[in-house]
């Protein structure tokens, strides 16, 4: 198609100033639910493009809209935009200027991604018919998210279909993964704490000590997995966290395992959790402990509408040719974009960032976490198709 190409090129041309973005928000990263400063760049350069309206949903957040020439339906295009607690070790010239934050997920480059399409798409408004609404979405790391905050002020209501993309470590640059179904899990978090009797270290016989309580909890919660779920139904239970004791000839009171489930079926989710109670109650009761399980359940699992997918792919597909397309596996990680999915049909995709000839191996959440930004043009201009594709008229 003409337009992809005269799409594609432009993009191209729009390269620098979307790296220079990532850059800049990679230098200034902010945690969940602080991204004042990020929202302010963000809303700024919005307001310079023609036909966009701009609108500060939460102090954290920016709405742009922006209407074609002729009537159709409403797209939502989403980019998250909060870092990480993470201390940067990438030695890159514009790391991270505030110790201990990071963007070591891809949000600084989402940020730019949404940013270049809403430019290529405000100079193509005459071919839109319909609305794009670009929701540059707060904390999405930290539950319950700011997807689930935007979505319950019923401004999205009237969006008729939602896109996000995701940079993706562990797929080349210049890949787009895309399938419909199951995308990512539901992350859930527990803690369970063990209550016995503290005592001296040398007198065990007249203590409830709860360490070996715990240790026999942990083995036996990866059996919840093993022996009591179906290995066709996907489930990760991983204990993180253990906290116990104080001193070294003192037996504590009190042991602590913190963790997290994540499945991609709601009534897994359930028997997981229904499990997990049964057996640390039964192992606690066999030593004459007490125990608490607090099971937090997370995002609800994204999937994909097939309709929508099918769409995106063939946006996508018409952009960057077939070989640029792959059907990616389900991914156990959580996302709450998952929320918009419960107000419109929704696609949600992964943007290859590796680059192993470069040094950029290392995944998400890494310390020394790195995207190819060759990929953030083709980004941009995926997101501008995709919007030209579902408002074709």
């Amino acid at each position: 198609m003409d337009e992809q190409v005269d799409l594609l090129e432009r993009a191209m041309a729009e390269a620098s100033q979307v790296v220079a973005w990532r850059r800049h928000l990679h230098r200034h990263p902010e945690l969940s639910f602080q991204e004042i400063e990020t929202a302010q760049f963000v809303a700024e350069i919005l307001g310079t493009l023609e036909g966009v309206e701009v609108s500060r949903p939460t102090p954290t957040s920016v709405l742009g809209r922006l209407r074609g020439d002729l009537p159709g339906p409403c797209l939502g295009l989403r980019a998250d935009m909060d870092a990480l607690p993470v201390t940067e070790e990438t030695g890159l010239p514009f790391a991270s200027e505030r110790p201990g934050v990071m963007h070591a997920c891809g949000h600084d480059g989402h940020t730019a991604m949404l940013l270049g399409a809403a430019k290529l798409l405000a100079e193509m408004r005459h071919l839109l018919h319909g609305e794009v609404r670009f929701i540059f979405q707060h904390a999405e790391e930290l539950s319950p998210g700011g997807a689930q905050e935007l979505v319950g002020l019923h401004l999205l209501d009237d969006v008729d279909f939602f896109v996000g993309q995701h940079l993706w470590a562990p797929l080349e640059a210049g890949k787009v993964g895309i399938a419909a179904g199951p995308v990512t899990a539901a992350p859930d978090s527990f803690t369970i704490t063990v209550t016995g009797r503290g005592g001296h270290a040398a007198q065990p016989h007249l203590t409830i000590d709860p360490i070996p309580v715990v240790a026999e909890i942990v083995l036996a919660l990866q059996q919840i997995v093993s022996r009591n779920i179906d290995p066709l139904r996907p489930v990760v239970l991983s204990v993180t966290q253990i906290h116990a004791g104080t001193a070294d000839n003192v037996l504590p009171n009190e042991a602590t395992i913190v963790g997290t489930v994540r499945t991609q079926d709601v009534s897994v989710q359930k028997l997981v959790a229904e499990l997990m109670e049964r057996t640390v109650q039964g192992i606690a009761h066999a030593h004459g402990a007490d125990a608490r399980v607090d099971y937090e359940k997370g995002y609800l699992p994204v999937v994909n509408d097939p309709a929508t997918t099918q769409r995106v792919r063939t946006a996508v597909a018409n952009l960057l040719g077939e070989n640029a397309v792959t059907q990616t596996e389900p991914s156990m990680v959580g996302e709450d974009f998952s929320a918009y999915q419960q107000v419109a049909p929704g696609c949600f995709f992964w943007l290859g960032s590796r680059n192993e000839a470069n040094g950029i191996v290392f995944p998400h959440h890494h310390p020394r976490f790195d995207i190819e930004e060759g990929a953030l043009p083709l980004g941009a201009a995926a997101l501008a198709a995709i919007a030209l594709e579902f408002l074709a008229g």
